[in-house]
């Protein structure tokens, strides 16, 4: 499989306050390859975020198809219920603001998210504690979130988004509320998992120093993408966070 995701002729528009259209996507053509770190990068209205919500089926669009090849077909004519389920199995989200909440530990945090799952609550124990271990939280797994840094917060965030299996994370600014040293590390972080867990990773960022740990970085100008670049040996290093 050379491809895990593709996007074909997908267009996005949005109707403003005057009645106006703003054609957010420009019948983007784009394929996803397994097994890398891909950014799709771009200025702020460039129509990243809101291509990457419809690749990880948040959204649909105003037309065009996204093919899922674990499934086989098109997520964007799936009902609400089997997109709902392959968001739940298959696909993972990271976003900007880490989302956890703030009364639990990182260990429930995840363990919480695992219930819609519905594995046994041992198996869900497991993969939490191997989830935290995997991003290096071992010692911190029964800390809350106002007791740990912005770079902990995030990978408890990335362990959450891990816990599931999933085939495929969609990260949305995932390092743009940290300084630079930490999001090095949850760069090399996301690096590593796609080398050790036989997983893809669709980012979103503008930080352009984040660009060489990618494999392939996409970038988007306009609601179209205007540059593929492929990075031969991606091996980006940064401080722990």
């Amino acid at each position: 499989m050379d491809h895990i995701i593709e996007a074909k002729s997908v267009c996005m528009d949005f109707k403003i306050g005057d009645g106006s259209v703003v054609h957010a996507l420009k019948g983007i053509d784009l394929q996803i390859r397994p097994n890398k770190l891909s950014v799709l990068r771009g200025r702020s209205g460039s129509g990243k975020t809101t291509l990457i919500n419809i690749l990880g089926a948040l959204d649909r669009p105003t037309s065009g198809e996204v093919i899922f090849m674990e499934e086989g077909n098109d997520i964007t004519k799936l009902s609400d219920p089997e997109r709902d389920r392959l968001r739940r199995f298959d696909m993972a989200f990271v976003f900007q603001s880490v989302a956890l909440i703030s009364t639990m530990t990182a260990f429930e945090n995840v363990e919480f998210a695992l219930r819609l799952t519905k594995l046994p609550y041992r198996e869900r124990v497991e993969r939490a504690k191997q989830a935290l271990i995997q991003v290096g939280l071992e010692k911190r797994m029964h800390h809350r979130p106002g007791e740990m840094s912005g770079g902990e917060q995030q990978r408890v965030a990335i362990a959450r988004a891990i816990s599931t299996s999933p085939k495929i994370i969609f990260a949305d600014e995932p390092t743009a509320e940290l300084d630079s040293p930490t999001g090095f590390a949850v760069m090399n972080l996301f690096k590593e998992l796609v080398r050790n867990n036989d997983l893809t990773i669709v980012m979103t960022t503008h930080d352009t120093s984040m660009m060489e740990i990618a494999d392939i970085v996409y970038t988007l100008e306009d609601g179209v993408i205007s540059d593929i670049t492929e990075n031969a040996s991606a091996d980006g290093e940064g401080s722990d966070a």
